[in-house]
């Protein structure tokens, strides 16, 4: 996840707007299925991405041309109102015949009967990343071209002068030996925080980055066996002893309750010590530290290491009227070499092997092929319901509220209630 893919999406005037103008754009010629004389209408959030956007309609313009009977036609929308453009088309029953999706909302989206399940694509998408295919009730429904991974960033020079080891991916760092470091970079005093959580963020941040944090101290956003309750893994003593720590990291000095607007500028500039950001930061920084720059594997916090897996994904309406055309676009697309193109448009994982092999850096012993083996080993996607938009809301409000000094039991206990009383209020999406 970018940091354009963290942006939470607001519902603002401007984004009721764009979502009126996105219906008007989907009924030209396109009905209420999407499709008209063969054309394939998609709909993409990646307006302001002109890089990964250029290699979508790299990936339309081959389709278009190999052959006759289909056209598929790309209209791009601002992510901050996407949602809301997808949501209102689908309850004017306008969706396009092709969307993207961001990889936790698709058990929602399918739920909902926004989406038909992907046919005919079981062999291939085997080859993915698990966490770059999103399924719902036993079916698949989508799968992208890549994920990202979570790290913690560091410099050599950094870790070697306080006498903290470097962790391996077999060997991550375990919670004294963060614990420690973190205490031995705030006695240094060359830091204004000995870390740097990139708190300042917003939106799906928060449970893409610390309920991962949350599940290596044994702990969930709900009971993942049949979802009907968040008792016992949110507020269990696994979760309460991780919202004391989580609390405590500011508490204690190591991290700011709210970071500034640019950790990775911050970190840069030598403000802090360590930080804990993603795979897109990786650039950058070696740019500016070269080698001396490390990024490492997420902590082993006590119940194994880990770190959120799923981004943004492609799917198929179900009200579009030429499911075989779509269909057919869908499978084209998954060619190494499609794959490899938006991976690297975007700066990001490529979601299979032979993709990564056509992509400068993520090739075997390449600087960026340890995030991808980070995905492999240690991704987790967000649970898996249609419940999960209210879930990462009710976990975000109750995160914010410990890291700013909230009593960790009771906070995460009006949590699970929240999240228990919506997944019985919809029948548990059954």
């Amino acid at each position: 996840m970018t940091n354009k893919k963290r942006r939470m999406l607001v519902a603002t005037a401007v984004a009721a707007t764009a979502a009126m103008l996105a219906l008007t754009g989907c009924t030209k010629g396109a009905g209420a299925s999407g499709t008209a004389n063969g054309e394939l209408v998609m709909w993409t959030h990646n307006a302001g991405n002109k890089a990964e956007l250029a290699a979508v309609q790299g990936i339309v313009d081959d389709f278009n041309a190999s052959q006759s009977k289909y056209k598929v036609k790309v209209q791009a929308f601002p992510q901050d109102s996407y949602n809301q453009s997808v949501t209102a088309a689908a309850a004017s029953k306008k969706l396009p015949c092709i969307l993207d999706i961001d990889g936790p909302n698709v058990p929602n989206w399918a739920w909902a009967g926004y989406l038909s399940p992907l046919t005919g694509l079981d062999s291939r998408l085997k080859s993915f990343l698990p966490s770059t295919v999103g399924t719902y009730d036993g079916k698949t429904y989508s799968y992208g071209f890549y994920d990202v991974a979570l790290t913690m960033i560091s410099k050599k020079s950094i870790l070697d002068s306080v006498g903290v080891r470097i962790p391996t991916i077999d060997q991550p760092w375990t919670k004294s030996e963060f614990d420690d470091a973190l205490a031995k970079l705030k006695a240094s005093g060359k830091f204004d925080y000995a870390a740097d959580f990139s708190t300042s963020s917003t939106g799906e941040w928060w449970p893409y980055a610390y309920s991962p944090l949350l599940q290596s101290f044994g702990g969930d956003l709900i009971d993942r066996d049949g979802y009907k309750t968040a008792d016992g893994k949110l507020n269990g003593s696994a979760a309460v002893d991780w919202a004391t720590w989580f609390r405590s990291l500011v508490s204690d000095g190591y991290i700011a309750a709210k970071s500034g607007t640019d950790p990775a500028a911050d970190f840069a500039n030598g403000k802090t010590g360590i930080l804990y950001s993603g795979s897109w930061a990786a650039d950058s920084l070696r740019q500016k530290f070269g080698d001396d720059v490390v990024f490492l594997p997420p902590v082993d916090l006590g119940d194994g290491a880990k770190i959120g897996g799923g981004s943004w994904q492609w799917g198929v309406s179900k009200t579009c009227s030429d499911q075989a055309g779509a269909m057919a676009y869908m499978t084209f697309a998954t060619a190494d070499k499609y794959v490899a193109q938006v991976a690297k448009a975007a700066a990001t994982i490529p979601a299979t092997d032979g993709a990564a092999a056509l992509v400068p850096g993520f090739t075997a012993g390449g600087d960026n092929a340890i995030f991808r083996e980070y995905s492999k080993k240690f991704a987790e996607v967000r649970p898996v319901t249609p419940g999960y938009p209210f879930i990462a809301t009710t976990f975000t409000k109750a995160a914010q509220d410990i890291i700013n000094g909230a009593d960790p039991k009771s906070t995460l206990d009006q949590a699970v209630k929240d999240i228990d009383a919506n997944q019985k209020s919809n029948n548990y999406f059954k």
